[in-house]
């Protein structure tokens, strides 16, 4: 559920987004990055520590440009290829409503999301798969809806999941450390705007679909997940139900969510240990 961590398909074109947006580019030396982004919310009801300060390394501004263009070619490429379902559809209005209800808790994650132009689209594929992309780009394929007869709390799950990948910038860190690694790229060189920032942010849209997040990465994204649709008046027990429904296959061969999401008793052991520490949070977001 990351981006799907790991968006791979062939791109079923969709028709470019009505809120595609171009980001500003500018560098966020990590000298001052430190001061922004993700901190553990104060009223977090949900423990995941602090986030990655490795994402300090990569400038916020300049994966959210690459990741708004990589979203907006995919989004162009399924519309090209009539897979791209419409505003009108009933699945896609399902879906925005969800997203409707999450959105307004997850600048409390990261203050960046309060800028962010959110979008949110479906892709008629047999794929059981959907993604967050940073910046807010999120998109579901219709294999994941309809071969897991997802109830409204469970794709709130999912899409809370993939949301959190986002906002605690996942991407962001895994990004710093393959460039350092493979790139060389110098932490001194960013700190005084000398590094390859700009040929590496060239080449991030193809990065954000083959990346993989780590166990801890996939915990994170759960729990803040599970914080995120309880506030939003989703039912948190959806969460284990959904990973049932994830563990007994009913996916089949195209279940890719579980190629980058990997699925076990021990995942489904955490979020029912974190169930009871949100359902306060859900019961009050009901009357509300």
């Amino acid at each position: 559920m990351c981006f799907i961590c790991d968006f791979k398909s062939d791109p079923s074109p969709l028709p470019r987004p009505d809120h595609v947006w171009s980001a500003r580019r500018g560098f966020l030396l990590a000298g001052t990055a430190a001061a922004v982004g993700t901190v553990l919310p104060v009223a977090a009801q949900v423990d995941v520590g602090q986030a990655s300060a490795l994402r300090n390394l990569v400038p916020a501004e300049e994966l959210e440009s690459a990741a708004n263009q990589q979203y907006a070619q995919t989004m162009s490429e399924a519309n090209a290829k009539k897979l791209l379902l419409p505003s009108s559809h009933p699945q896609v209005q399902r879906l925005r409503n969800i997203a409707r209800r999450i959105i307004p808790h997850s600048s409390q994650w990261n203050k960046r999301a309060a800028d962010w132009k959110w979008e949110v689209n479906l892709i008629r594929s047999d794929q059981v798969n959907a993604f967050c992309m940073p910046g807010g780009k999120i998109a579901f394929y219709t294999g994941i809806l309809e071969k897991l007869q997802l109830t409204d709390d469970e794709t709130a799950m999912i899409m809370g999941h993939e949301m959190a990948h986002a906002l605690r910038e996942h991407a962001r860190a895994r990004v710093a450390k393959s460039s350092a690694t493979s790139i060389g790229l110098s932490i001194a060189a960013q700190l005084f705007g000398l590094g390859q920032l700009g040929d590496v942010a060239a080449s991030l849209g193809t990065q954000l679909l083959t990346l993989r997040f780590s166990r801890d990465d996939e915990t994170e994204a759960d729990l803040v997940g599970l914080e995120l649709a309880a506030r939003a008046a989703y039912q948190p027990r959806a969460s284990v139900s959904l990973w049932q429904k994830m563990t007994s296959g009913g996916g089949g061969a195209n279940l890719g969510f579980l190629s980058t999401h990997p699925s076990g008793p021990n995942r489904i052991r955490e979020l029912e240990a974190n169930v009871p520490r949100v359902q306060g949070l859900y019961e009050q977001a009901r009357k509300g």
